[in-house]
């Protein structure tokens, strides 16, 4: 129960200030304006460390990478499963939440003054405003959230130029990590204020919308959930299908429910690392597949936090009443996701900016996106610790072949017989052993007895 309460703290903690605000929205409505100006503390102090958390964080992540020693054709196959498995659950994740409602509000203009959301009056030219998304003509520029797609080419830059430096960049890299260290201590020091900025944003929310938007963070969840355990049992049991047949199905499900266990206990990734990785060994995934698998999909690969995204792209697009484009959100999902959540700390928010900025949405609806990303933590991290391992026996079965399981089930009978024969051999080494110890013992006593007669 305690490490439940640590794990779960500040979850817990975020959970009941939102619960409480919106009581109070209920209770208060309207007046509820008042309680505005806590919420805007909160979200101007997360808007401020953006742009140095995004900069610091992609350009120091990227320059302390080393070239890996592995085989490319693991690391391609990593690459290539990872992506597929991603898009199949954006895809599943826009289909269910498409013909859904997950907000109920019928006064969108009122939302969209609030939010200053602006509409579009002239069409730019794509290949202008690629330009324009992913560069700036000053480098002052760079220092505006409205420029976070420009910022993070510009993060990405500095990274490669900093390997690519080798020994004469690494005091700028000590710089970088330094300061690094202390933005990450602001943001910890920001998110102590959260339980109660949060709290007032959402009863200035539900005051101002009505409870139809409380009533869609609990709907939100609710699919959400029920998608996850669909996902869970139909999408890992047919991936570990395709590794290994019927076989595979059975190993994966014998050994599954360690790292579910975990994720859920630790709603960490990370955590979970050590557990997963022993799973995928258990299931016949070869050592060098399963310890280059696991680590990269904690970073790279998360079908929870995929289709959460989606979940958030869709909460926003009901609550503006914006067109949905199947294509944009399929692909801002995948691009917010596979991109930025290798960043080790403040990926989610980095991720949620992203998804304001390339959907056009303001980002003052910043909270709207943490908060789901709170209810839905849990759920959400099962799925990206079980997906790595599923994802693991795809790789192998793409490295090793359609009887990869099968060899590795001779390998291990081999070396379970050539213990054996070593046990065996060890044991006859003892025995002659304590033959001759025991021979030379007796003709001692033998020699002794003689004297003393």
């Amino acid at each position: 129960m305690k490490k439940f309460l640590k794990n779960y703290k500040s979850t817990l903690i975020l959970l009941c200030s939102i619960i409480i605000g919106a009581i109070i929205g209920i209770i208060f409505k309207e007046k509820c304006e008042v309680l505005k100006p806590f919420g805007d503390i909160f979200l101007n102090l997360l808007l401020v460390s953006i742009v140095p958390l995004i900069f610091l964080t992609i350009s120091t992540s990227i320059g302390k990478m080393e070239s890996p020693k592995r085989i490319g054709k693991i690391l391609a196959s990593i690459i290539g499963v990872f992506v597929f498995t991603s898009l199949i659950a954006c895809i599943v994740a826009f289909f269910v939440t498409k013909p859904i409602n997950l907000v109920n509000v019928s006064d969108t203009e009122k939302i969209r003054s609030i939010f200053e959301v602006a509409e579009e009056t002239e069409k730019v030219n794509i290949m202008e405003s690629t330009v324009n998304l992913l560069t700036v003509n000053d480098f002052s520029k760079l220092l505006s959230k409205g420029n976070i797609i420009a910022l993070l080419v510009f993060s990405i830059i500095v990274g490669i130029a900093i390997n690519m430096a080798k020994e004469k960049g690494e005091k700028f890299k000590e710089v970088l990590i330094s300061a690094n260290e202390v933005m990450q201590n602001i943001i910890k020091i920001i998110m102590y204020y959260a339980p109660i900025g949060l709290g007032c944003y959402f009863a200035y929310l539900i005051g101002t919308f009505g409870a139809s938007i409380g009533a869609g963070f609990l709907k939100t969840f609710i699919i959400y959930a029920v998608v996850c355990i669909v996902f869970y049992f139909v999408f890992y049991t047919l991936y570990a299908f395709i590794a290994a047949g019927k076989k595979g199905v059975v190993v994966f499900w014998k050994n599954a429910f360690a790292p579910t266990v975990t994720s859920i206990a630790t709603c960490s990734s990370a955590a979970s690392i050590p557990v997963n990785t022993k799973a995928a060994k258990a299931m016949g995934v070869p050592n060098d597949i399963a310890e280059t698998t696991i680590p990269m999909g904690t970073s790279f690969h998360k079908d929870g936090s995929i289709i959460g995204s989606v979940f958030k792209i869709m909460f926003l697009v009901c609550l503006f009443g914006s067109e949905v484009n199947t294509f944009k959100i399929l692909g801002v999902a995948l691009l917010a996701n596979l991109l930025i959540t290798g960043v080790p700390i403040g990926g989610g928010t980095i991720s949620e900016m992203m998804i304001l900025s390339l959907m056009g949405y303001p980002f003052e609806a910043l909270p709207i996106l943490t908060m789901i990303a709170t209810i839905i933590d849990p759920p959400a991290t099962c799925l990206n610790v079980v997906g790595d391992t599923a994802s693991s026996m795809m790789v192998a079965r793409i490295v090793d072949g359609k009887n990869w399981l099968n060899t590795q089930d001779k390998k291990i009978v081999k070396k379970d017989k050539s213990k054996v024969k070593e046990n065996k051999k060890d044991d006859k080494k003892k025995v002659k052993k304590e033959v001759k110890k025991t021979s030379t013992k007796n003709t001692k006593t033998k020699k002794q007895n003689k004297k003393t007669k």
